[in-house]
């Protein structure tokens, strides 16, 4: 979990202990001198439900969290849950861990019965001699309880996640296949250039293995419209939207948009193997999202994306998980490890012209016998005995 996230969350929380912890604590007297009368018990809790805002059920257990009173709720008492363990629920094991703390505020959950986001909030009731006898036990519908009504706001850092891992263990045994947006490409790209920066589109997500995208307008920017080749492909489609200035709310300059689209293009042809297969770009927060086709996914700022330059995103950056793949297939590493050797006595020059033929999404000829990945495996190898001498 992000940080902000983190944060966004204990914020709420501090707010709700404050509240709830402050409320419950004066009736836990008045519970002490009845906590052996069940019927007694169920009358003072009736009156303390009234009392309690946004309270959902209320009910008090003994210090094993055995269930002493009926649950009181909305429609009245119920018997039924009298004499119940509670002491396994999470939201009461923190509780009996620590008895001599007087307040706990669970974590939310999904509650058994009704299924919906809940928080229960438990008060310790301590005797004369301040021995721990019991707790009150009050839940709250998540939904219902004031909220700070501060936005989480999403990190700005570079994350990166890992997908299926199906996909990344038969990432060797697959191959770009050219589909019709990639035949396309070039006016694809331009179509959703333009309607960027003249028409109001804001978002975008390619999927060139699919051969669509999806677009969100600040018209109506709750919404996506789906735009297949057939629609892509008509130039009329610039009829569909009407023209506007270039978003104020934009962080993304116009004129960077064409040259992350070209790099878009540039990742998704650089190798046969791994490529892109899903692109998006935000210009309000300035996301680029990117997955590969070992199911790898990053989001970062489109200055970093930029930034990094072709080199980067074809190391294993790209796809952490590749040299886990290399380490999976079925390869026969003392041949291709002959095969190394001898390419290395050649010397830096041959070495090095040889690398650039495949950073250029080239074969060499002194490869041409190998597949893609005993191909990667070569370069992989050749270009860390490089970095020796680099």
């Amino acid at each position: 979990m992000s940080t902000n996230l983190k944060n966004s969350i204990n914020t709420h929380r501090a707010m709700l202990e404050s509240m709830l912890g402050d409320e419950l604590v004066r009736y836990t007297d008045a519970i002490l001198s009845i906590l052996e009368n069940r019927d007694r018990l169920d009358i003072h809790l009736a009156e303390i439900f009234q009392q309690l805002d946004y309270c959902k059920y209320i009910y008090v257990l003994d210090k094993d969290a055995r269930q002493l009173s009926s649950t009181i709720n909305r429609y009245g008492a119920d018997e039924a849950a009298v004499n119940r363990d509670r002491s396994q629920r999470p939201y009461i094991m923190p509780a009996m861990a620590e008895p001599s703390v007087p307040f706990h505020l669970s974590h939310a959950y999904i509650s058994r019965n009704k299924k919906r986001p809940t928080i229960t909030a438990v008060q310790s009731i301590y005797n004369a001699d301040a021995e721990h006898v019991g707790f009150l036990g009050v839940d709250f519908d998540l939904r219902e309880l004031p909220h700070s009504e501060v936005m989480y706001e999403e990190p700005s850092q570079w994350r990166q996640i890992k997908g299926d891992p199906a996909i990344r263990s038969g990432l060797f045994q697959q191959q770009r296949v050219d589909s019709l947006m990639d035949q396309n490409i070039d006016h694809v790209l331009l179509v959703h250039e333009a309607l960027m920066i003249d028409q109001g589109v804001h978002h975008i997500t390619l999927y060139f293995s699919a051969s669509r995208s999806t677009i969100w307008h600040i018209d109506d920017p709750f919404v996506y419209r789906l735009l297949t080749m057939e629609e892509l492909s008509d130039s009329n489609i610039f009829h569909a939207y009407p023209v506007r200035r270039y978003f104020e709310r934009n962080i993304v300059p116009a004129n960077e948009i064409a040259p992350i689209l070209n790099l878009f293009k540039t990742l998704r042809f650089a190798d046969e193997t791994i490529y892109l297969r899903r692109a998006g770009l935000n210009l309000i927060n300035g996301k680029v999202d990117l997955t590969f086709s070992c199911d790898g996914s990053h989001y970062l700022n489109y200055r970093e994306f930029l930034d990094q330059g072709l080199e980067f995103w074809e190391g294993p950056e790209t796809c952490p998980q590749l040299d886990q793949a290399l380490e999976t297939e079925d390869l026969n590493r003392e041949k291709l490890a002959q095969v190394v050797e001898e390419l290395a006595v050649e010397g830096c020059i041959q070495v090095n012209n040889l690398l650039y033929t495949m950073d250029q999404n080239q074969v060499p000829e002194k490869l041409a016998g190998f597949n893609s990945a005993e191909r990667r495996f070569i370069y992989t190898e050749l270009k860390s005995v490089m970095d020796v001498y680099d």
